[in-house]
């Protein structure tokens, strides 16, 4: 499959999909949800992680707030990120949700002035990855600005994607730059995959 072809089938996947979480009635989303943010808690990876990198959710995405509460909770250490320049992104720490302010598409993310979260050898982070889709291998289909396949390109930590699981296919087409989740979280069970 040529590029083109695969960049149109990519932006028929996110039109479906996005369009597919839409219509999820309000009460089950929210029972999934749960399920999943009770599956992630409980995750070793998560119980081990001192840093977790989280996403503030988008309408429809799942929430995540559960995870960042019970992270600072636990004295983690919590960071989101924020859009910068040339369609990169870096994370700041949070010690609170209310440090996070509308950004770039309308985004919450925290405020440039809060410290940077610096990759550490020494240090046991835990990615969670926004998608509109997962495949069966792993791989992600986001929305399409390419910030989170620049950042994980020098991160280290385990990679955790979220998603409920009629949002996994079989097949998303890929790229050599595109690298995949280790684990994917569904309201059903914990996928793992053999780490990048």
């Amino acid at each position: 499959m040529d590029r083109l072809n695969i960049k149109e089938l990519k932006t028929e996947l996110r039109t479906l999909y996005k369009e597919k979480r839409k219509e999820l009635p309000q009460e089950e989303k929210q029972r999934m949800d749960k399920a999943i943010c009770d599956r992630f808690l409980s995750l070793s990876s998560y119980r081990y992680a001192d840093t977790i990198l989280l996403y503030y959710p988008l309408k429809n995405e799942i929430d995540t707030q559960c995870i960042a509460l019970d992270a600072l909770e636990k004295g983690k250490r919590l960071a989101f990120p924020r859009c910068i320049e040339n369609n990169e992104m870096v994370y700041h720490y949070v010690t609170s949700l209310d440090e996070l302010t509308s950004g770039k598409y309308g985004i919450n993310e925290p405020k440039e002035d809060l410290p940077l979260y610096v990759p550490s050898a020494d240090s046991h982070a835990l990615c969670v990855l926004p998608a509109i889709i997962y495949d069966k291998k792993g791989y992600r289909l986001g929305y399409g600005k390419g910030y989170y396949d620049r950042f994980l390109s020098s991160f280290k930590g385990t990679k955790a994607g979220l998603i409920y699981s009629d949002f996994i296919i079989d097949e998303i087409p890929h790229g050599r730059y595109d690298l995949r989740a280790d684990v994917v979280i569904t309201e059903k069970g914990v996928i793992p995959f053999a780490k990048n």
